[in-house]
């Protein structure tokens, strides 16, 4: 069995070079060709970090009249949200609402879920549709700043530390406009893997990963492309109880990724009295 090392020079990581799966189907269009679904592309993934133990949110937005609520939802930047078509949508803020802000004009949708635990096991299905891919989004975040998977035309990449470090990443999957994605995530002692049906295993760990983060939203957060729209489906989040028996021949299975320091990390906020 392969032994996990810690670099002195970097914080250690594991990387992914097994796919759950091939998935063959092509993403139409969206000028009113047939899509597949969130629920057909809910593929029955595994967790292979933690244990589940107590749901604290299963949404499926059945609901056609469900409100968004705050304390679940937590919309930012101004963005707008709703449940349509079985499926919450955002889409940027309104124009209004730009021209009177001169920073985080709300360009993308974005959004967190503050229920998610500190440590948790959370599936969901999330598309991005239209809209202009830029150096920061579109991405799927743990924590605002913590632990975040960025996706561009380069692959998707794990990034932690307020985007600082780059812990793992796969070129070989590009999303696609308008198409299905189903995802497991996990978090649990500092260790965090993220499962994508028909793509990749991202996983790595790193100490901020113990950490809530220093500002901004709580909990699993989303960001679409700019100008574009997000639609999310099949939400479960449930707390991470334990870690897994075989979680350790599970991550030898990954391989390794050597971090890459992207940037400088912020310094950290002094307390007061310090």
């Amino acid at each position: 069995m392969k032994t996990k090392r810690f670099s002195p020079l970097f914080f250690a990581s594991v990387g992914v070079r097994i796919f759950v799966g091939c998935s063959m189907v092509l993403c139409m269009s969206l000028c009113g060709l047939p899509q597949v679904s969130a629920d057909e592309n809910s593929a029955k993934l595994k967790p292979i970090l933690a244990i589940p133990g107590r749901v604290v949110l299963e949404e499926g937005f059945s609901d056609a009249g469900m409100e968004v609520s705050k304390d679940v939802w937590l919309t930012r930047q101004g963005t707008r949200w709703a449940v349509e078509d079985g499926v919450l949508q955002g889409r940027e803020s309104s124009a209004e609402f730009q021209a009177a802000r001169k920073h985080h004009f709300g360009y993308e949708p974005r959004l967190s879920i503050p229920v998610t635990p500190q440590e948790f096991v959370a599936e969901f299905s999330f598309r991005f549709i239209d809209g202009e891919e830029t150096a920061i989004v579109p991405f799927v975040e743990f924590g605002h700043h913590v632990c975040r998977i960025r996706f561009s035309r380069e692959g998707a990449s794990l990034i932690a530390d307020h985007e600082s470090l780059k812990l793992d990443e796969s070129t070989d999957f590009v999303w696609q406009s308008g198409k299905w994605y189903h995802a497991l995530a996990e978090m649990k002692d500092g260790q965090f893997v993220m499962q994508i049906a028909g793509g990749p295993t991202l996983a790595a760990s790193h100490p901020s990963f113990r950490q809530p983060p220093s500002s901004g939203g709580n909990g699993i957060g989303f960001a679409g492309p700019k100008h574009g729209r997000v639609e999310l489906d099949n939400i479960k989040i449930a707390t991470a109880e334990d870690i897994r028996p075989d979680w350790k021949a599970a991550a030898a299975r990954l391989g390794t990724f050597v971090p890459v320091r992207i940037k400088e990390p912020k310094p950290a906020t002094k307390k007061k009295g310090e």
